[in-house]
């Protein structure tokens, strides 16, 4: 399981096709984490103001169509992930049915993104 953060906006636009991220034009890739904890920090790094609800899409790797590689982050990973990780980069746009589970991130009192919770 990887996971990738898109505002709900995001995952909701264009149902019908493949889900693109905007770092797909950007980087040549979508970006994910490989676990919530890295997930979580990546939220944190990135994510800080972007406004509710921020989801983490759960997705089955081997589900995914287009080239996943797993690579090391530009400039490090970001402070609370594990030193060296590497991330899963997504070439291409994603096919939806390799989307096997939804999660909003929650804040604590301080802003934080600090947990996943599953969305109904």
């Amino acid at each position: 399981m990887i996971y990738h953060l898109a505002p709900l906006d995001d995952w909701l636009r264009d149902p019908g096709r493949p889900y693109s991220a905007a770092s797909l034009l950007t980087d040549g890739f979508i970006h994910c984490s490989a676990d919530e904890q890295t997930a979580l920090a990546v939220a944190n790094a990135f994510f800080r103001d972007t406004p509710d609800p921020l989801m983490a899409l759960l997705i089955e790797e081997n589900l995914v169509e287009p080239m996943v590689k797993w690579e090391a982050a530009s400039g490090g990973p970001p402070p609370g992930s594990t030193p060296g990780a590497l991330f899963p980069h997504i070439y291409g746009r994603l096919n939806r049915t390799a989307v096997v589970g939804l999660e909003k991130l929650e804040r604590g009192t301080d802003g934080r993104w600090t947990s996943l919770t599953p969305w109904s």
